[in-house]
Order: C-alpha cells, then structure tokens, then sequence
C-alpha cells in the first residue's frame, strides 16, 4: 500500500510534511519547522507520529524536536554528522543506512551542501524523496557550510534517482526560482511552461511542490551544469562541471 503525504505550510515558507504508511497506520514526521501547524496537521489527519525524520540542523528544521517529543514520546532520527546540534535526537544515520515507517523504507543519502551533515531520504518502494534544502524545485540550497563541489556532488547523487521520484523540498521557493532559472536559461520551452504553471499555483494559492525527477532535470539549472545552452549563456563552454556549477550558484546569490 501507499505512503500517503500530508503537506502544509509552517513558519513563512517552510513545508511541513507527514508521511503515514497506510498498511500499518505508522507516521513520520518530515523535520520539525514549528509546532503549531504540525499539531493541526496531526489532527486534521488523525495521524499521530512516532518518529521525526530529520534533514539538517537549522532551527527552521528542527525548531519543534522537543516540544513534539514531550508530547508524543516519538523517536528522533537525523544525521549523524550532526548530531550534536540535532535537539533529542536519538538515532544517529549516515549513507546507506535503512530507516522503516511501518512497511515503508527509506535509503539515507548524505547530501551535504547547504549544511556539511544534511541528509536527504529516500523512499524507493513508493517513489518519493525528502531533499529538504538540498535540492528544491528549480533550485538548490545556499551553501552556508560546504563549497560547490560538494553539493554538485550530492546534486549528481539525487540526480541518479528514478526519473519519476516524487520531490518533496523544504521550502516554496519555486516563483522566485523560476524567475532565476530563466534568467540562465531563456530558451527552455520546458522551463518556460513550468514557469507559467508556478505563476498559475501561486496565484491559486496553491504549493508548487512535490515535483518530480524528471521535470528538474529539464529545468532546473542547478541540474544541468552539463547543457551546452546554459554553458553559452555564461560564456563557459569548455569550463569544467564544478565551475558551471559554482557561477550558476554565485549568480543566484545575487538575483
């Protein structure tokens, strides 16, 4: 049976998710953004967690860890790399390791980048990623504590998923994204029209996500560092992966 998503708004732009596996009733939360509209959701479901399944340690991430696990004695999973800025954590994972909500499995995947610890979840059996702020729909996270190379690496690792994974990110951030991948890559008919169906979702009030593998990767430049037409667009050709990615970055910085 499926894993069944509830995704909602927390703090400003933060998304909140819960993930509920409809064999056996068990319920992850997706980080922890603020407890507010965590416990709405939990209500408005009926789902009541028993693990938090944590990305990174940024307070916008992690802000309701303890107040949830007072309330609900729910387990904190995160990574290990971080575990010591992880608030009640107590499980530590890292590449390669299983985590089980109910018959579901997830794969860890260190996607370090936007932080040198973060890690992203993948749920192979039922077609769905958690990337958090690694990879977002056409974007990719600030690099507050690793150098390019290091993200483009965990880009190139999400990037080898199925094409049909279901993207879940962290934030909605895709309108001004947009915005800026156009800026790179003017041309993209693919782009264009995913530019003209944000504008379409926000206007309704509607979130632009989850996206999907296979619309990044025809739109998103912080995935396509190898395109000819954006390597043209900046003048960089003959450039290598990490210096196409690393301009693309730096021009995002300062959009």
């Amino acid at each position: 049976m499926a894993l069944k998503i509830e995704q909602f708004t927390c703090r400003s732009d933060n998304f909140g998710i819960l993930a509920h596996d409809s064999e056996t009733g068990e319920t992850a939360l997706i980080d922890a953004p603020e407890e507010r509209p965590i416990l709405q959701a939990i209500e408005r479901t009926g789902w009541r967690p028993t693990m938090i399944l944590t990305t990174h340690h940024h307070v916008d991430h992690v802000e309701a860890n303890l107040a949830l696990k007072a309330r609900f004695g729910l387990t904190i999973i995160g990574p290990a790399a971080e575990a010591d800025r992880i608030p009640g954590i107590d499980r530590q994972v890292k590449e390669g390791d299983k985590v089980r909500v109910g018959a579901q499995e997830a794969v860890v995947i260190e996607t370090p980048g936007h932080t040198a610890g973060h890690i992203s979840y993948h749920f192979a059996g039922a077609g769905v990623a958690f990337t958090a702020d690694t990879l977002f729909s056409l974007g990719c996270g600030r690099l507050f504590e690793c150098k390019p190379p290091v993200m483009l690496a965990s880009l190139r690792k999400l990037a080898a998923l199925p094409l049909e994974t279901a993207i879940y990110c962290g934030h909605e951030y895709t309108e001004s994204n947009a915005r800026f991948a156009l800026s790179v890559d003017p041309t993209n008919s693919a782009l264009k029209e995913r530019a003209a169906e944000i504008a379409r979702l926000r206007s309704e009030g509607r979130p632009t996500l989850p996206t999907t593998l296979a619309v990044e990767m025809a739109t998103n430049p912080f995935l396509r560092w190898h395109d000819p037409v954006i390597r043209r667009n900046l003048g960089m050709e003959d450039a290598s992966d990490d210096d196409v990615f690393a301009e693309i970055r730096k021009r995002k910085d300062v959009f």
